[in-house]
């Protein structure tokens, strides 16, 4: 695809409004209004994963897609049934592992979230979410038309980031974002750009995305009730838990926690309580920077520091890093040995491992 010859012609309908329109505002007669676009678009040159298109609206960044890529352009989301659950939402022939998977690639780790319907999500959610059933359904190549246009610039951020991670993690997938905001870029780290105001394509060269700054403050289990909701396991907290909320840009975005660790044998050991980061800042590693940010808090004030995880995201993160040591990786109980035997049940089907920070 060495270049793109596009003309689009609009025939103008005459009437007594169109002739007043022309009168007022001194507009010439003619029969149509044409918009032509040639450009050089060598994306055959070299291997690529993603690119962007950008440019402000009606510089024909979509014309430009629509004819360069075709049937492979989700111009308008998806039809989503207002009455069934998000996970419902998805090709029956997926497993829920693949739409979990795929939720959480993009940045939206919330399981109570993926309950609701489509309609009742945020802005975020569900752009999230349209992305997500995008890349389980679409063929190799997704082109996404009005690429974070809906959501605010700060997500926007996160969400360009999980994106770019998940696109890089599948060896065969390319992604093209269609986008009127170009905050996006450093962000998503295309391998290319096409920038319809300067009508160029330039390759570019990957970099690291910019670093995400938190401030972590002390809080208490008052702070709770904004985070609690999007919990993957559930929205108690223990009335003794130390708390902290982390703050990016002065927003609050995650929350953790610990208690000490109860033990006959084990002592001097407090363990990882609650740790969530909100939907619209998830997928770019927040949750296991706060926590290794505890880890390394706790080992300053002399304290061991341990935690014992079900969530699928975490377990990886840690089995890779030089900063845990895995103790236990198995089911959190076996059936029998709980008192409560439904919550027996639930978390004996559930893996779980068990870790020591060891910064």
């Amino acid at each position: 695809m060495p270049s793109v010859d596009v003309l689009v012609r609009s025939d103008i309908q005459n009437s007594f409004r169109v002739q007043q329109v022309k009168g007022i505002f001194d507009v010439p007669e003619m029969a149509s209004i044409e918009h032509s676009w040639k450009i050089d678009i060598p994306i055959e040159e070299k291997p690529w994963s993603i690119g962007l298109i950008v440019g402000p609206s009606g510089s024909g960044k979509s014309t430009i897609a629509r004819n360069c890529f075709g049937e492979s352009m989700i111009e308008n989301g998806f039809n989503w049934d207002a009455k069934k659950a998000i996970v419902d939402g998805f090709d029956p022939k997926l497993s829920a592992t693949d739409i979990t998977g795929a939720l959480s690639s993009v940045g939206f780790s919330s399981p109570p979230q993926w309950l609701k319907p489509y309609h009742a999500l945020s802005n975020g959610q569900k752009f999230r979410c349209d992305l997500a059933r995008s890349l389980c359904e679409a063929s190799d190549l997704v082109v996404f038309d009005e690429f974070t246009s809906v959501v605010d610039r700060t997500v926007a951020k996160v969400a360009s980031a999980a994106v770019s991670k998940a696109i890089r993690r599948e060896a065969k997938k390319k992604f093209v974002a269609v986008s009127c905001h170009s905050d996006v870029e450093e962000w998503l780290d295309p391998d290319w750009v096409l920038d319809m105001t300067e009508q160029k394509f330039s390759w570019r060269c990957l970099r690291r995305r910019p670093e995400i700054k938190l401030d972590i403050h002390k809080a208490t289990t008052m702070a709770w009730p904004l985070f609690s909701g999007h919990h993957y396991m559930t929205a108690n907290i223990h009335k003794a838990a130390q708390c902290f909320v982390a703050c990016w840009d002065g927003r609050p975005v995650a929350f953790t926690s610990y208690l000490t660790l109860m033990h006959p044998k084990i002592k001097n050991t407090k363990r990882e309580h609650r740790t969530v980061v909100l939907p619209d800042f998830q997928g770019v590693g927040i949750g296991n920077a706060l926590s290794e940010w505890l880890g390394s808090h706790l080992k300053k004030l002399g304290y061991a520091f341990q935690s014992t995880t079900s969530h699928p995201a975490m377990i990886k993160h840690r089995h890779k890093s030089d900063k845990w040591i895995v103790v236990r990786i198995g089911h959190l109980s076996s059936p029998g040995k709980s008192a409560n035997h439904s919550r027996s049940a639930v978390s004996s089907a559930r893996v779980t491992a068990n870790c020591k920070y060891v910064g």
